[in-house]
């Protein structure tokens, strides 16, 4: 059997694992062994075959595939305004409870109630935002 030959066929196989298993590798070594098909129809002896699919394969794996990963990977939403408070930090300034008190959070002065309606949080506490509500956050202390 010819060289390029089985070339294309490893590139075929490539190909189709690539397909069954989506991981953006074998598909580059599919297209490796093809490039390395279309220098062995050239008449390339089989050593300097294998330094080309070597070459090609590493280039595909390297450069092509982190690129290739990111385009398809799931962007993440931006959180904004009120909604990126939630989760983040803050610190009692006046005591909180389920009637109100006051926290900082990240340099601005917020009105803000005990998530817990059980709890009362004395001033100098850290908390976590769990909650937006209007222009009160729903806090519970840090553990």
């Amino acid at each position: 059997m010819d060289p390029w030959l089985t070339w294309l066929i490893a590139a075929l196989v490539l190909g189709a694992a690539e397909i069954a298993t989506l991981t953006a590798a074998l598909g580059l070594l599919g297209g490796a062994a093809l490039v390395t098909a279309a220098f062995a129809a050239a008449g390339l002896p089989l050593p300097l075959q294998f330094l080309v699919f070597a070459v090609a394969a590493t280039v595909g794996v390297v450069f092509v595939r982190p690129v290739a990963l990111r385009r398809l990977s799931p962007r993440t939403e931006e959180r904004f305004g009120v909604d990126a408070l939630v989760g983040a930090a803050a610190y009692v300034t006046v005591e909180v409870s389920r009637l109100g008190g006051r926290v900082r959070i990240g340099g601005e002065e917020w009105t803000a109630r005990a998530y817990d309606e059980s709890l009362v949080i004395p001033p100098g506490t850290t908390v976590d935002v769990i909650e937006i509500k209007g222009t009160t956050a729903l806090v519970y202390p840090r553990e």
